[in-house]
């Protein structure tokens, strides 16, 4: 049984969202709370598995009351967030002070919507609500790091990198873009399910970090060597070419269940760079993913999986690691300065990359 602190200023919405949740045999809404201060009492008294956190309230907001309980109390938390702009910038901010994941609120839509809130909310909370979280998250030490002059010349082994996340992706790419290189010799192509206003916000805070630029993908433009393109939010990002320069193209059809899908992408790329693409597997619900890395692998690509360790949820890692087709199963820590020796070839401990970067800013059993 999967237990749960509802918290939200409004009364009405904590008892949506009780409801909502207890509608799952399998969860259990033991407390809610009005505000911030609340919510960190109630941390306290109820240890709760899963927390549900909105953003705005009254006195101390949700902001606040996520710093405080994941210094005192940690525990898994899922901020309720607005779809707009401003939504997704303290949403992204949460993800940074420790929050697990998110929820877009858009319980004011139509009935086919709250539907999808409600599956989507008791998916996450059942996951997550395995998870006991052990210590406050550390902040990475965002490392700028740059390939030796000597360390690829004419040893690219691969043209392309493309990866693929979900739940707890946000925090895992932060651990991963900004350790690559600046002159980093290939595009990269990031598929991460998010809602339409969240993917630039997103690509915006990830290129202040990152050497690298990093920006959110736009329909025909050309994938330049050394460039992070987040996949928009509620489209798919394919190739429309292969070598020496693809384009990028942006459609919102197909028969997809996940948006921005992971499959469309790594199809996509299996096609155009037969042999030589890698694809990266990151923490995420479901199995987005798996088929495209059977048509990458097929075609002689390489495939990088997160272990199930640092995964927030081992779900789409894991369906490609058990269908044998994972040539690395990576600690989180470990991925950015492996995508740089499958590029490359570069063996390690030759200036690749710092070694001082983290597994994954959280401790979990």
């Amino acid at each position: 049984m999967v237990t749960v602190l509802v918290v939200d200023d409004s009364a009405f919405m904590r008892n949506v969202l009780s409801r909502m949740l207890e509608s799952d045999p399998g969860i259990k809404v033991v407390g809610t709370a009005g505000n911030g201060s609340e919510a960190i009492e109630k941390v306290a008294a109820l240890r709760p598995d899963v927390v549900t956190m909105d953003v705005e309230m009254p006195g101390m907001d949700g902001i606040e009351a996520l710093k405080r309980i994941m210094a005192d109390n940690p525990v898994p938390v899922i901020m309720l967030s607005s779809q707009t702009s401003e939504g997704a910038r303290v949403t992204l901010h949460a993800l940074e002070l420790g929050a697990m994941d998110f929820v877009p609120k858009n319980l004011a839509e139509s009935t086919l919507d709250i539907i999808k809130v409600k599956s989507v909310l008791v998916e996450k909370v059942k996951h997550l609500g395995q998870k006991k979280l052990l210590a406050r998250p550390a902040s990475p030490p965002w490392v700028k790091a740059s390939i030796p002059a000597d360390a690829c010349g004419d040893r690219i082994n691969v043209d392309i990198v493309a990866i693929g996340t979900s739940t707890g992706g946000p925090k895992s790419l932060q651990q991963i873009i900004p350790f690559l290189p600046g002159n980093f010799p290939v595009p990269v192509l990031v598929s991460q399910h998010m809602p339409a206003n969240f993917t630039k916000p997103f690509a915006e805070r990830l290129d202040q970090l990152s050497a690298l630029e990093v920006k959110e993908a736009q329909d025909g433009e050309i994938a330049r060597s050394g460039v992070v393109y987040i996949a928009p939010g509620g489209g798919h990002m394919s190739l429309s070419s292969g070598l020496p320069r693809p384009s990028i193209t942006i459609s919102h059809g197909g028969n997809f269940i996940y948006r921005p899908s992971v499959d469309a992408l790594m199809s996509s790329v299996a096609a155009h760079f037969q042999g030589r693409s890698l694809g990266v597997i990151l923490t995420g619900m479901g199995n987005d993913g798996l088929q495209g890395l059977a048509s990458l692998k097929r075609q002689g690509g390489k495939i990088i999986a997160q272990d199930e360790r640092t995964c927030v949820i081992y779900g789409m890692p894991r369906v490609v690691v058990e269908a044998g087709l994972a040539d690395s199963v990576l600690p989180l820590g470990e991925i950015p300065e492996a995508i740089v020796r499958y590029v490359c070839g570069a063996p390690p401990g030759r200036g690749t990359i710092s070694s001082c970067h983290t597994d994954c800013g959280l401790a979990m059993d």
